[in-house]
């Protein structure tokens, strides 16, 4: 799954994945308000073989992603509250 990664100018930490450049349809409107405007900043292959920065595995990137359009990624700080 190929995945493109923008980053918030306004959430400094923040990353929105999704399966397709520049297609926001499926980010809910609030997210927008909060994450603002997007930047994008890279794109890669999302690969089970791929070791990522994150605390989760590719495969659980990607079921989310599948499921709901988009993987947000929040700073270590944030993710312990949500």
């Amino acid at each position: 799954m190929q995945c493109y990664v923008y980053r918030s100018r306004r959430k400094p930490g923040s990353f929105l994945f999704l399966p397709e450049k520049d297609h926001f349809e499926r980010v809910p409107e609030v997210l927008m308000t909060i994450f603002g405007v997007p930047e994008f900043s890279f794109d890669f292959e999302l690969t089970e073989q791929r070791k990522l920065v994150l605390k989760l595995e590719a495969h659980e990137i990607r079921r989310v992603i599948q499921e709901n359009g988009f993987f947000l990624q929040l700073p270590p700080n944030e993710e312990q509250h949500c």
